[in-house]
């Protein structure tokens, strides 16, 4: 029994060598909090590559139709209802609501604390977003005032027309379509900081064992270049700002599904196609340029989503052990490797017993080429002589080619058998007599 006396549990955990700090038991709230990430991470990061083609083939195909064939009226057709009112028409600032916090918190942990690189590399995102999102529904006002009419002459200006009870036919890009589909997209690129998040704590455990145990041979840790005040204020906001992270993230998914849903009540029965087309459009470019394009420079600001001082959504995880291990009886892979050039060179394919390789390689010397020093196993009568150098089970066989078959080997592992040709093995079992008929076969099969 593994019993020491006068020496407790905890000293003899702490005197262990090679060990790794082991995960806290997970609750079952952790699990069902997981749960819920999962399927909002497989909402909210919905390729991309399939998203855009389908916000605009959408925005194209079910507004084309609707241009001649109206929809029947539905709830989401009337302008003052509960979602158009209190969330569509303040859609930004619903965005900003739940994108501005969560970047702050997530930004600020894997900045391990840094305002400045907060301020300075991240925060500059969403006012670059909220410039595009201002100057792109101005500009959507300005063309519908300037290049339209009033359905009655003597009224050249919208603000009158309106006044007046008339109505005012211009060129009206949707701006509903722009700040669905834009916030959309940025909800979704702001977002991405909780890809590989509870890693941290697997990063933050380990460094820290690694840390007080003066174990310097783990390398592939991301924080190991972390200074130990940076370490300790990484550790202080992950486990304060998890929860409400993880709230927001929640609500962020929530958000996009519910802009998603006012957009398809736009395609319905608001604008023209092409106002609308025109206007997603605008959003997919905006957001195209600007977290595509610019953010991933590394020598321009604002820096990426989720770049810190240090990188834990790309960890190299070991592989996991799941494929079944090799035989004994199989030669490893530099081992067939050799056999196969040796075989190459020689011209001749390598013998193999029962599909495997019998030796790695096959060398005939003649008698002037073996030196004072040869092995007396490896005279013949003759005067020529072949080696092989077998690898197998059993162990290794040096024996003459001329002289035929041996008989039964030395059980005792440290003589020859008698004749010419005898045969030792390195594993004194292999050269008992009991062995003699398999001996037989491995050395016809090998001659």
């Amino acid at each position: 029994m593994n019993f020491r006396q006068g020496l407790n549990d905890t000293t003899a955990r702490s005197e262990a060598k090679g060990t790794r700090p082991t995960a806290t038991p997970t609750s079952i709230r952790e699990v069902l909090t997981m749960m819920v990430l999962h399927v909002c991470k497989k909402i909210i990061f919905f390729d991309t590559s399939l998203k855009v083609p389908l916000y605009l083939g959408s925005l194209f195909i079910v507004s084309l139709i609707g241009d001649f064939q109206p929809y029947p009226k539905t709830y989401l057709a009337r302008t003052d209802n509960l979602f158009n009112v209190y969330f569509v028409k303040l859609g930004w600032a619903w965005t900003l609501l739940f994108a501005f916090p969560y970047l702050a918190m997530t930004s600020i942990t894997i900045c391990c604390g840094d305002n400045q690189r907060l301020i300075r590399n991240h925060l500059p995102r969403l006012g670059i977003a909220t410039v595009f999102w201002f100057v792109w529904t101005k500009l959507f006002n300005i063309i519908e005032s300037s290049y339209g009419r009033c359905s009655m002459r003597g009224f050249d200006a919208k603000t009158h027309c309106l006044k007046a009870g008339h109505l005012w036919n211009g060129f009206d890009i949707s701006g509903h379509a722009f700040i669905l589909i834009y916030s959309s997209l940025v909800l979704m690129e702001e977002a991405r900081p909780i890809i590989g998040w509870e890693n941290i704590k697997d990063l933050l455990r380990n460094e820290e064992h690694n840390r007080n145990n003066n174990d310097k041979s783990q390398t592939s840790n991301p924080l190991k270049s972390l200074k130990d005040e940076d370490l300790k204020v990484l550790k202080y906001f992950y486990n304060r700002f998890t929860p409400t992270i993880r709230l927001f993230f929640v609500g962020m998914t929530m958000l996009q599904l519910l802009w998603d849903l006012m957009l398809v009540g736009t395609m319905l029965y608001h604008h023209r196609m092409a106002e609308k087309v025109l206007s997603g459009i605008i959003a997919v470019v905006s957001w195209f340029v600007t977290y595509r394009v610019w953010y991933p420079v590394p020598t321009v600001l604002p820096d990426p989503v989720g770049k810190g001082l240090f990188n834990y959504q790309s960890i190299n995880k070991p592989e996991i052990g799941l494929r079944r291990r090799g035989s004994l009886l199989q030669p490893s892979s530099s081992a067939t490797a050799g056999a196969n050039a040796s075989s190459a060179g020689s011209g001749k394919e390598v013998p193999k017993f029962m599909g495997m390789p019998l030796y790695a390689a096959r060398q005939q010397m003649s008698g002037g080429n073996v030196g004072a020093g040869a092995s007396p196993l490896e005279g013949t009568a003759s005067g020529q002589q072949a080696t092989f150098v077998s690898s197998h089970l059993y162990g290794s066989r040096i024996g003459t080619g001329s002289g035929g078959l041996s008989g039964n080997s030395s059980s005792g592992g440290g003589g020859v058998g008698g004749g010419s040709g005898g045969s030792y093995y390195s594993n004194a079992d292999f050269n008992h007599p009991s062995y003699a008929r398999y001996r037989s076969r491995f050395e016809r099969f090998e001659s």
